[in-house]
């Protein structure tokens, strides 16, 4: 072992620079958050994104034999009753539950409540 002193010594954050990382080839610089919550008009650039989005009205599990013998005019039954919300899914995640609805000839859900994540 040596009898020299150990100059080694812990950086704290105060000792750090305050230069930004730099920007990787190919990457761009995120620019900084913003103080306020955004507006709907923020995100106009999200707008034409495409999602998939579900209205489930209930779920069954059946034996593929009992599935390839369905034909028009059978009954599947679901595991929900007739009232219950149905589930609403964006891109296969909750985000909310409703009621079915129907207008005109077309049926449709009236959101009843939105699904916030547990943290």
């Amino acid at each position: 072992m040596s009898d020299e002193l150990d100059t080694r010594h812990q950086l704290t954050p105060a000792h750090l620079p305050e230069e930004p990382a730099p920007v990787l080839s190919g990457e761009t610089a995120l620019p900084p958050r913003p103080s306020t919550p955004p507006t709907p008009d923020d995100l106009h650039a999200v707008f034409d994104v495409p999602v998939k989005v579900q209205a489930v009205l209930g779920r069954s599990k059946m034996d593929i034999g009992d599935l390839l013998r369905l034909k028009p005019g059978m009954v599947v039954e679901l595991d929900r009753r007739v009232g219950e919300p149905v589930d609403i899914f964006v891109n296969n995640r909750i985000i909310a539950r409703g009621e079915v609805v129907l207008i005109d000839a077309t049926l449709g859900v009236t959101l009843t409540e939105i699904v916030r994540k547990e943290a």
